[in-house]
C-alpha cells in the first residue's frame, strides 16, 4: 500500500473532494500508482489530511464510477486497469495534467483512429429518401380513427390483415406460397430466430454458410446448436460438404448471400432442396433480407417458391427496404410446423404495437411501399453504378466481386494484401471499410475461404458526391499498392 501525498493548497476554488480524486485520478492516469495498488482506507486517509471521512468517501466513490478504482468488499479499495478508459478532451482542457500525464495523453491520442468522414458501411440505407409526409399522413388518420380494440392486445402472430398483406406481397414480388396462417410478424429477425428454437427444438445442428451474417450466427450459438460451417464455392454452400455433416437445419441467403453477395443459381438450389427432403426433420431457413435490390437481369424467385415438400422457413424484414428503426420481420412457416408454433411459442404476445402492424399494413396495401421502393431501387442503381465507374482505377490490383446486387461490393487483394493493413490504410485517411473477416465464424475461415485480403464498400447510405470523396482518399491511401 502506498502513501498518498495530497496536497490541499486554498485558493483554486476547489473543494476537497475534488482536490483528492483528481490528484489520486493524475497519479493512476500517469503510471504512478500501479494496476492493484492498494489504496489507504477512507478513515486513515482522512485522519492524516486532517479532513472529513465524507469527503474522501466522496473522492473514492467518484473513482470507482469512472473505473479507476476497484471497491473489494472487506478488502479495501484497489487501482484497476485503466486500458479502455476514455479520457475526454474537454477535460485536459480544464485541468492542464503534469507533465508525464500529457505525455500519455498524447500517446493515448496517436493510437486512437482517426473519426471516420466517409463511412462505407455495408448495412446502412438512405434515410434521406424515406417518405416522412406520406408515413405520418398515415399515422395521423389512423390516430384520429383509432378505436379500443387497437389498444387490445392483438392475435400472437400478428395482426391478421397485415399477415394477409405479405403474404399477397411475398407471392407477387418474390414467389412465395403462403397463407395469412403461415405468416407470423414479429420485431425483428432475433425474435423470429428465438421462436425457432422452441419450434425446432433444443441443441439442434445447424450448417451455416462461411462467411455468414455474424448476428444470425451469435443468435444460433446463443441456443447451444451446434454450428456446422460449410465452405461456399461460386454458387453458394456447397452441399457436398453439407451431406458429410450432422446438421439438420440449414441457414442460408440464396438470394443475395451476405457478405460475398453470391447469388444461388437454381442448379444448387434444387440440390438444396434435395438434401432437405433425404431426411424426415430436415429444414432450410431461407434469409432473404435485401432481395427487392438487384441491378442486373430478372428478379429471382425465393428458394421457398421451390419447395414441394414444406421444408422451407422463410424468414424477411423490412429493414433494409423501409428504414431499420421500423424493426418489422415476418416468417413463414411451412404447415408441418404451424402445431408445433401453436403448442410450444402460441403464448407469446406479438413484440410489434398493433399500431405500427397498421401503418405498415396501409403504406404496403395503399401502394406506398411498391412506389417507395421503385424510387429507392433507381436511387442505389445511380450509386451502384457510379461506384463501379470510381473504382475502375483499382482494377490492377484488385478483383471486383458481389455487385449488381445488394447495397455492398467486395474488393480483393490480387497480391493476398492482408485485410487489416487494407483498413488501416483507409482509416488513416478518414475511411472506413469493413474486413470480411468480421462476418466468419473462427479467426482463420477468412484465410482458409480465400477472403483473407477482403473489403466490403456498402452504398445505400452514401450521395455520390460523398462515394466520389470517399474514393479519392482511398486511392490516397492504397497508393503504395496500386
Amino acid at each position: 500500500m502506498k502513501d498518498l501525498t495530497i496536497q490541499l493548497a486554498d485558493g483554486d476554488g476547489k473543494c476537497l473532494y475534488q482536490k483528492i480524486y483528481e490528484h489520486i485520478r493524475d497519479e493512476i492516469r500517469k503510471g504512478e500508482l500501479p494496476v492493484g495498488e492498494k489504496l489507504p482506507s477512507t478513515r486513515s486517509l482522512a485522519e492524516y489530511l486532517q479532513v472529513a471521512r465524507s469527503t474522501v468517501d466522496a473522492a473514492y466513490g467518484q473513482l470507482v464510477a469512472e473505473g479507476y478504482l476497484e471497491a473489494r468488499p472487506c478488502r479495501g479499495y484497489f487501482v484497476a486497469p485503466v486500458e479502455g478508459l476514455i479520457f475526454l478532451s474537454g477535460e485536459r482542457e480544464k485541468d492542464p495534467p503534469a507533465e508525464g500525464a500529457g505525455a500519455e495523453e498524447a500517446f493515448r491520442e496517436r493510437e486512437r483512429p482517426a473519426p471516420a468522414q466517409y463511412d462505407f458501411s455495408p448495412h446502412a440505407v438512405s434515410l434521406k429518401d424515406f417518405p416522412f409526409a406520406t408515413w405520418k399522413k398515415i399515422t395521423k388518420n389512423i390516430l384520429v380513427d383509432a378505436n379500443s380494440e387497437m389498444f387490445a392486445l392483438g392475435d400472437a402472430q400478428g395482426d391478421l390483415a397485415l399477415r394477409e398483406t405479405i403474404a399477397r406481397y411475398l407471392h407477387s414480388s418474390r414467389g412465395v406460397n403462403a397463407r395469412p396462417e403461415q405468416v407470423i410478424v414479429g420485431a425483428g429477425n432475433d425474435y423470429l430466430l428465438m421462436l425457432l428454437e422452441k419450434i425446432l427444438g433444443r441443441h439442434v445442428p445447424i450448417a451455416m454458410e462461411e462467411p455468414t451474417y455474424r448476428r444470425a450466427y451469435r443468435v444460433f450459438e446463443s441456443f447451444a446448436y451446434g454450428i456446422e460451417a460449410i465452405p461456399m464455392d461460386e454458387n453458394g454452400m456447397d452441399v457436398g460438404k453439407l451431406r458429410r455433416t450432422h446438421a439438420r437445419v440449414a441457414y442460408v441467403m440464396p438470394s443475395h448471400q451476405y457478405p460475398t453477395g453470391i447469388v444461388m443459381p437454381i442448379g444448387r438450389r434444387m440440390e438444396l432442396l434435395g438434401w432437405a427432403g433425404e431426411g424426415e426433420e430436415r429444414y432450410i431457413i431461407e434469409d432473404d433480407y435485401d432481395s427487392e435490390f438487384r441491378y442486373r437481369g430478372k428478379p429471382i424467385p425465393a428458394l421457398q417458391a421451390s419447395d414441394s415438400k414444406g421444408r422451407v422457413i422463410y424468414v424477411g424484414t423490412f429493414s433494409k427496404s423501409i428504414a431499420p428503426a421500423i424493426r418489422v420481420g415476418y416468417m413463414v412457416l411451412p404447415m408441418r410446423l404451424l402445431a408445433r408454433y401453436r403448442e410450444n411459442c402460441g403464448f407469446y404476445a406479438s413484440t410489434v404495437s398493433r399500431i405500427d402492424q397498421r401503418i405498415l399494413n396501409e403504406f404496403i396495401r395503399d401502394g406506398y411501399f411498391e412506389r417507395y421502393l421503385n424510387r429507392m431501387r433507381k436511387i442505389y442503381r445511380g450509386r451502384h453504378d457510379f461506384l463501379l465507374g470510381e473504382l475502375s482505377c483499382f482494377e490492377r490490383e484488385f478483383v471486383l466481386s458481389g455487385e449488381n446486387a445488394g447495397l455492398h461490393v467486395l474488393l480483393s487483394s490480387r497480391s493476398h494484401i492482408p485485410e487489416k493493413r487494407l483498413l488501416e490504410a483507409a482509416a488513416g485517411e478518414g475511411v472506413r471499410l469493413y474486413g470480411i473477416s468480421e462476418s466468419c465464424m473462427s479467426k482463420d475461415a477468412a484465410a482458409r475461404a480465400g477472403f483473407g485480403s477482403t473489403v466490403l464498400l456498402g452504398y445505400g447510405a452514401m450521395e455520390e458526391r460523398e462515394l466520389g470523396e470517399g474514393i479519392r482518399r482511398l486511392k490516397k491511401a492504397w497508393s503504395a499498392f496500386l
